[in-house]
């Protein structure tokens, strides 16, 4: 990544590029589309091209970015809106054939707040597949079968997750693959308020360094849909931010002919960043920070994308539940 600043965001991928939204409609293989939903804004990147590929840096693909920044006031019609969105998107990029199994796999490290997002969220799933054989009469009009894996990682398995998950995929055979996973973002406004769907896949632990075997149509063998919420940022980040706002603030009121204000005109992303790590890492080195609620936000928001899921897996509402056979 550019700079080396750690995110999984397309959006902020190209950022971090030089493209901001507006460039990136101008470029060839890129296209964007920004919708308002309320208080939840809907931004839809396609990368078609190779030339896409490397103006944003990540594969070619669709990626949806759902921003919701009312999740951080516990505001319970925001948490319903994002939900209802997430779910229209999932059908729309989803497009299950009648009877089509879905696996979702839950990444990340339950023992690990910021990293519980996935095992949580299938913690709140409503799982059909078994349901499928042992009661198959009491199952029409369900949709999909539906069933569920957290692999947890490497360091409590000793087994590369996407081995286990090649594993299981081989077994069961479902017709997709949903990956939930804790993203990193470099933005600290955006932890816990955006969701991006993505039909590319996805890199267990980039976002903070530690890439595992991609989870793609390409090593599962199934297509694979990505869902993913920012809860960690670099602490460069961090600093990166703080120092960009002292920029502003000194732009918008010192004295244009001013060294100060020359100073803070000049001293741009790409000068600062690297300098911020520099700095940093004898102390921190690679710090990962996350806020001090993670707790509640984990626990939030893998209910808004189980009920996300289930809504678009299964129906809206998911399954009727006087005929709910479990």
């Amino acid at each position: 990544m550019m700079f080396n600043v750690r995110t999984d965001l397309a959006i902020e991928a190209a950022v971090l590029h030089n493209k901001t939204k507006e460039k990136m409609r101008r470029i060839q293989g890129v296209e964007v589309k920004t919708a308002k939903e309320e208080s939840v804004t809907i931004t839809r990147v396609e990368i078609t091209n190779e030339q896409g590929e490397r103006a944003v840096g990540k594969p070619r693909g669709n990626y949806i970015t759902i921003d919701s920044p009312a999740i951080r006031d516990n505001d319970e019609q925001a948490f319903d809106l994002t939900g209802r969105l997430l779910a229209r998107e999932l059908k729309n990029i989803l497009k299950l054939q009648k009877n089509a199994s879905v696996l979702v796999v839950g990444l990340g490290n339950w023992n690990v707040t910021p990293d519980a997002l996935g095992p949580k969220v299938v913690s709140e799933l409503i799982v059909t597949r078994h349901l499928f054989e042992l009661i198959p009469e009491k199952m029409d009009g369900v949709p999909h079968p539906v069933c569920a894996l957290s692999p947890g990682v490497l360091g409590i398995t000793g087994i590369e997750t996407g081995e286990i998950i090649k594993g299981v995929v081989n077994m069961v055979k479902p017709d997709l693959v949903i990956a939930i996973d804790a993203l990193a973002s470099r933005r600290t406004d955006r932890i816990s308020t955006t969701i991006q769907i993505a039909d590319t896949g996805i890199t267990p632990g980039s976002g903070i360094g530690n890439k595992r075997q991609g989870l793609t149509q390409e090593y599962l063998g199934v297509p694979v849909i990505a869902i993913g919420v920012p809860t960690v940022v670099d602490a460069a980040t961090v600093a990166n931010d703080a120092i960009e706002l002292l920029m502003e603030n000194i732009c918008a009121h010192a004295d244009p002919e001013s060294a100060l204000y020359k100073l803070a005109d000049t001293f741009d992303m790409e000068q600062r960043y690297p300098l911020i790590k520099e700095v940093l890492n004898p102390y921190v080195g690679n710090l990962i920070v996350t806020p001090k609620e993670v707790d509640g936000i984990i626990e939030e928001v893998s209910k808004i994308i189980a009920n996300g899921i289930n809504d678009a897996v299964l129906g809206d509402p998911p399954l009727d539940p006087s005929r709910r056979p479990f």
